[in-house]
C-alpha cells in the first residue's frame, strides 16, 4: 500500500505514457477518490509538469456534473498529483465491443456528446475524446451517466486558431487535428461520430492502422454503413443514423454538426423517430411559431427586434 499525503493509494486505475491514476481514499472524508500522480521521469520537465497542472485547473474550473472535478492538488517526492472524485462504473471502452443494446449505446453516445458539450459552452475543446476518457457513473435501471476526464490535450478555444501542435489517438483524432491545421469545437464533434460508431458496432469506422491513411483520406472515403443486424429499436430511423454519422465523420469540418451540443440534439432526434434533415426543418418551424408568438404578444408595440 502506498500513501500520498492523507490518500492511500490502493490500486492502479490506468496509467498512460505521462500519467498513472490511482484508485484510493481519502482517510480524512473516508471516501473513495481517484489520485492522477505524473510519472516519475516527466516529472523534471517543466512544459510537462505545466501542462499536467492545467489539467488540474481546466477540471477545477468546470463545475459541472458531466466532467470530472479535481478538489486537490499537491507535490509528493516532487511528483505532481491531483485528486479527482472517483467514477467507479468504469469507461466507455469497458463496454465499446458492439454487445451494448442499440438503444443503450445510443443513449451513451448522446450523454458523452451533452457531456463533451460542457466543455465548449467553458471555452474548452477537448482534442482527446475517446471510449476510455468517457467515465461512467451507473445508475440502476440506465445504461449510466456519462462524464467526460483527461483534459491533458485540452486546449482554450481562443487559443486553438492557427497551427497547433498535433495531439490526440489517432483512431478518433479529425483530419485537420492530424494536420495541425486551426481547430474548434468540431474536432470534437468527429471524435464522438467515432465513439458512436465504436459504441454501436465494436468497431473503427476506418482502419487508421497507418497514420497516412488519416491525413490522406477523401471525401470519397465514408464509414461502412451500420449492419441491418445491429436491429436498431423502433423508432429509430436506421438510415437517419447512418447519414448523421456521414456527416460527423465528414472530412470538411464545415459538413459537421457545429458542436457537441448540436450532435447531441441530433443524436436525440433520430433516436426518437426523427430524419435527418427534417431536425433543421422542425428547429425552423419552433422559430416561426416563436416569434409569431411574440409578435401577438406585443402588438401594441410599435417595433420590436428579433434575437436569432
Amino acid at each position: 500500500m502506498r500513501q500520498i499525503g492523507r490518500y492511500r493509494l490502493d490500486e492502479v486505475h490506468g496509467s498512460g505514457a505521462f500519467a498513472t491514476v490511482w484508485r484510493g481514499f481519502d482517510t480524512e472524508l473516508e471516501i473513495p477518490v481517484a489520485v492522477k500522480v505524473l510519472a516519475e521521469n516527466w516529472s523534471h520537465h517543466a512544459d510537462v509538469r505545466e501542462r499536467f497542472l492545467a489539467e488540474a485547473r481546466l477540471l477545477r474550473r468546470i463545475a459541472s456534473d458531466r466532467v470530472v472535478r479535481v478538489y486537490d492538488v499537491g507535490t509528493h517526492d516532487d511528483q505532481p498529483y491531483f485528486v479527482m472524485d472517483f467514477v467507479a462504473g468504469g469507461t466507455l471502452d469497458d463496454v465499446a465491443d458492439g454487445s451494448l443494446d442499440p438503444a443503450d449505446a445510443l443513449a451513451l453516445a448522446e450523454q458523452s456528446a451533452r457531456a463533451v458539450a460542457e466543455l465548449h459552452a467553458a471555452g474548452v475543446v477537448h482534442r482527446d475524446v475517446k471510449p476510455s476518457n468517457l467515465l461512467v457513473d451507473r445508475v440502476a435501471g440506465g445504461p449510466g451517466r456519462v462524464l467526460v476526464a483527461d483534459l491533458g490535450s485540452a486546449k482554450r478555444l481562443a487559443e486553438a486558431s492557427g497551427i497547433t501542435v498535433t495531439t490526440g489517438t489517432p483512431s478518433y483524432m479529425a483530419p485537420e487535428q492530424a494536420l495541425g491545421r486551426t481547430i474548434d469545437e468540431r474536432c470534437d464533434v468527429y471524435s464522438l461520430g467515432v465513439v458512436t460508431y465504436v459504441l454501436l458496432t465494436g468497431q473503427l469506422p476506418f482502419d487508421v492502422s497507418d497514420p497516412v491513411s488519416l491525413v490522406t483520406r477523401t471525401a470519397a472515403h465514408r464509414p461502412d454503413r451500420i449492419a441491418a443486424p445491429r436491429h436498431l429499436p423502433a423508432p429509430v430511423d436506421q438510415t437517419s443514423v447512418d447519414d448523421l454519422l456521414v456527416r460527423s465523420m465528414a472530412l470538411d469540418p464545415e459538413a459537421r454538426p457545429r458542436t457537441a451540443e448540436a450532435f447531441a440534439d441530433a443524436l436525440a432526434h433520430v433516436s426518437a423517430g426523427g430524419r435527418t434533415g427534417s431536425a433543421s426543418r422542425g428547429w425552423s418551424a419552433r422559430v416561426v411559431v416563436a416569434i409569431a408568438a411574440a409578435l401577438f404578444t406585443a402588438s401594441a408595440v410599435a417595433s420590436f427586434v428579433l434575437v436569432r
